[in-house]
């Protein structure tokens, strides 16, 4: 499937949490030694992971972790690639006291290379897991990897400027904004002297129009724009009407394409408002959950690759999902049963949204709004 010529198709998804387990498999990771209430080595959460599914291989290739994503990538062609960074890419001892911490070693991070991201969203509550050591050495990593990444910075101003990405007949500007309400500490926020995240303080009309200000400063004519919020809760699927007035009124005040929305670790509702894209909860795309017990029925090992077509304008054309499942700390292709839960799950979701999702002739998931009222 490809898109049409005069649209732009951009390779959406949420959290990669490729550090702790993940980096352990990789072929250079970080000291294996953490500080949580159960576990004190990264190395127990792939031990977790091969009770659950099998044996995982050691020292893999930077490519491993993406397993059938990159068939995707393959098939769709996507003109550029965002993901949601949450782990810090440090080897960095300055631990915050937190209670999780993640990190990956920066010789990993040709991982990212390896599905050859063009843009990281980085206003999380993990990327500061390190200190603003960690952050400083995650930022200058993928400087050096030639990836965007918006959202947190050497200091205020760079925390708040867009992810500037370059397309065949204009520019995506990425911007990126952690919440409270998703884990983010306030003393993370990025200051005029200090390294940190771009925070978002709350959802109201009031914050709205400041992101609308912000937009407006950095906007030239034709440039689509993307907003990235780390949101919300990690389970269950209850939107909260704040989230979504404010999602579209990032829409109606700012012109922004999507509104691209993680935090929860299993896939949320999606809407289309005003031919616009609001995608309220992404899900996990990469993570060291495997065995992990006490929330199963959101099925998180199943995950999405989000494809969407924008048209000149900024309108939605488009939107394809792609069932994925994480096992051995790789993304497999699901069985039509999962796929088929995936879709039940989603389309119940999406119907308070006037939101339709099913099957489409590729066994790829199409998201429409629909006709009438639920």
């Amino acid at each position: 499937m490809t898109s049409a010529s005069h649209n732009s198709r951009l390779f959406l998804c949420g959290d990669v949490m490729c550090g702790r387990g993940i980096d352990q498999v990789l072929a250079r990771p970080c000291s294996p030694e953490i500080y949580e209430d159960y576990l004190r080595s990264a190395e127990d959460y792939v031990a977790l992971a091969e009770q659950a599914n099998g044996p995982i291989p050691r020292q893999n290739s930077p490519d491993y972790v993406w397993g059938a994503a990159l068939d995707q990538f393959e098939r769709m062609q996507p003109h550029v690639r965002i993901i949601n960074l949450e782990t810090a890419v440090t080897r960095s001892d300055d631990r915050a006291v937190k209670g999780i911490n993640y990190r990956m070693s920066p010789e990993n991070t040709d991982c990212l290379s390896a599905a050859r991201i063009d843009c990281c969203a980085l206003a999380n509550n993990h990327v500061l897991d390190w200190g603003q050591a960690g952050l400083l050495d995650t930022l200058a990593t993928l400087r050096k990897l030639n990836i965007k990444y918006a959202g947190a910075g050497r200091n205020d101003e760079e925390a708040r400027a867009p992810a500037i990405v370059t397309l065949a007949k204009t520019r995506l500007l990425v911007f990126s904004f952690g919440a409270t309400s998703s884990g983010v500490p306030e003393d993370w926020a990025a200051r005029r002297d200090a390294p940190g995240v771009n925070l978002l303080p709350g959802l109201s009309e009031a914050h709205a129009s400041a992101i609308a200000r912000d937009v407006a400063a950095f906007r030239q004519e034709g440039d689509l724009v993307i907003v990235s919020i780390h949101w919300g809760s990690n389970w269950g699927y209850h939107i909260p009407s704040q989230q979504s007035a404010f999602a579209r009124a990032l829409i109606d005040k700012a012109g922004v394409s999507i509104v691209h929305g993680h935090s929860s670790h299993h896939p949320r509702a999606i809407e289309i408002y005003h031919d616009r894209l609001i995608l309220y909860g992404c899900g996990d795309f990469l993570n060291d959950y495997e065995g992990i017990t006490g929330y199963e029925r959101y099925r998180d090992d199943l995950v999405l690759m989000y494809f969407a077509d924008l048209e000149q304008n900024g309108n939605l054309h488009a939107l394809t999902l792609v069932p994925l499942e994480i096992k051995n700390f790789r993304l497999w292709y699901p069985t039509r049963e999962d796929a088929q839960w995936l879709e039940q799950m989603l389309d119940r979701e999406c119907r308070r949204f006037r939101t339709r999702v099913t099957f489409n002739s590729d066994g790829q998931l199409a998201v429409t709004a629909a006709s009438e009222p639920p």
